[in-house]
């Protein structure tokens, strides 16, 4: 499955993973979000409900372009540095274009959608 993020005139497209959690947050599209910068090290925002975490790893390491859902938080969080393993981390996906958008200063606001399954 693929996804589009875009802020402005700028678009990203990532692909997804397909597991429960995935499918679940595939369920919640198209949203707008408002991604706030975490750690220096991700953008996360909030979901409007908690996804799915069955059949889900304990805990995943993220690379840069790591889509992913943080279960304790209930949050969604786009990774443009890699960061440890994280436990409660479940990945969904990769963004498949440049992720220097993501590495911006600054909230941003982001239409999510689903452009193929």
């Amino acid at each position: 499955m693929k996804i589009q993020l875009t802020s402005g005139t700028t678009v990203l497209t990532g692909t997804l993973l397909d597991n429960p959690t995935v499918r679940d947050f595939v369920a919640l599209l198209p949203l707008t979000l408002k991604l706030t910068d975490y750690a220096e090290t991700e953008k996360i925002s909030d979901l409007p409900r908690k996804l799915t975490t069955s059949a889900a790893p304990a805990a995943s390491t993220p690379a840069a372009g790591a889509i992913t859902y943080y279960a304790p938080w209930g949050n969604l969080a786009l990774f443009y540095k890699p960061f440890a393993r994280s436990h409660g981390l479940i990945q969904l996906g990769s963004i498949d274009t440049d992720i220097e958008l993501l590495a911006r200063s600054g909230s941003l606001d982001v239409k999510v959608e689903l452009i193929n399954k």
